[in-house]
């Protein structure tokens, strides 16, 4: 609804009634919020046939204590995971608002909620914010993205150098694995991960952004653009670090569950094929909750070239089984502690009455 119009709307309306009324918004908003996130969640998980296999193996193999202590710690570094995104956002987010990692815990607990039933995440974004109390929601959003940028960054980083490695171990016969063409192709994947870099610590340049955004439309937030330039480039080498702590935990968490279900890998190996999983994964529009069936396809199918038995029935059910336990661990599980946390939310706050 446009400001003015929700102004004279408000006008209209008894002081003494504005709070009731923000009241029942809030709750409103909550309400169909968790409403959509549950339904959304349930029905994705009992349609995934895949996940009543993972149950049977996990009832089966979780009376062994090797296999149930490895899965409690990777049950562990979940909070890990997300508790290093909370330290990012807070550290972010203290340019225009100071928040205490609990409520920054919250923020992203909800927005992974959020993000569970709309497209490519960007639900995030706005599940976040709305924990701020005084600050900007559009500038909480645009610091958002610019930690969302950092762990893209971190990601098609560590995407591409897996990439070269990759290329000449599984494809060294062929034009692609040597020569002047593997000579061209790393030197233009070097060429681009640096520009990557350069776009990315030049963020604060955005700012200059805003004098150029002449459409009507656009032009009332130009003055939004000013959170680009509260950054400086040690601070944003920080974030970067941050989100590459957190690319560690969770494709850690990964290898440990590959282990579990029996796939014997080594380490650096396993990171270079889990490295180009989340790369593909990264190109891949998907909704967050419903990612399960093209993760696991992508998975297989990575590590059965990069294992050398892209036929292997079993290796690549171990690899699926896998992803999916990391699936809902890491998004499942969280989604459904965020849906509760919603009901903490402030959608409307008395500044916007």
């Amino acid at each position: 609804m446009p400001r003015m119009m929700r102004s004279e709307i408000m006008k209209r309306i008894n002081p003494k009634n504005r709070s009731k009324v923000r009241k029942i918004l809030n709750r409103l908003i909550r309400l169909a919020i968790f409403i959509a996130a549950c339904v959304f969640i349930f029905r994705q998980v009992l349609m995934k046939n895949d996940l009543a296999s993972l149950a049977a193996i996990l009832e089966k193999d979780i009376q062994h204590p090797e296999f149930l202590t490895g899965l409690v710690l990777v049950f562990l570094l979940m909070p890990g995971n997300w508790g290093i995104e909370a330290i990012k956002w807070r550290f972010l987010i203290r340019k225009v608002e100071d928040t205490g990692f609990l409520k920054s815990f919250q923020a992203v607990l909800t927005g992974i909620s959020i993000s569970s039933f709309t497209p490519n995440r960007v639900g995030e974004y706005f599940g976040r914010v709305f924990i701020l109390n005084t600050a900007s929601r559009i500038e909480g959003i645009l610091i958002t993205v610019v930690g969302s940028m950092s762990q893209l960054l971190v990601t098609l980083l560590a995407g591409s150098a897996a990439f070269l490695v990759f290329v000449p171990r599984h494809a060294g016969d062929s034009l692609f694995g040597h020569g002047y063409f593997y000579f061209g192709l790393t030197a233009l994947i070097i060429m681009l991960d640096l520009m990557l870099l350069a776009l990315y610590f030049r963020i604060p340049l955005l700012v200059s952004l805003r004098d150029r955004l002449q459409l009507p439309i656009l032009k009332r937030f130009r003055k939004f653009f000013r959170v680009f330039g509260l950054f400086r480039s040690r601070e944003l080498a920080g974030v970067v670090l941050l989100s590459f702590a957190r690319y560690l935990v969770f494709s850690t968490q990964f290898y440990m569950l590959l282990l579990l279900f029996g796939v014997k890998i080594p380490y650096f190996q396993a990171l270079t094929l889990i490295a180009l999983v989340y790369l593909i994964m990264t190109i891949l529009p998907t909704v967050a909750i419903t990612e399960l069936g093209v993760r696991g396809s992508v998975a297989m199918y990575i590590f059965g070239l990069g294992m050398g038995s892209p036929g292997a029935t079993d290796t690549g059910f171990a690899v699926f089984m896998a992803s999916a336990a990391l699936w809902v661990i890491n998004l499942v599980i969280p989604a459904l502690a965020g849906s509760l946390l919603v009901f903490r939310l402030q959608f409307v706050r008395k500044t916007d009455l």
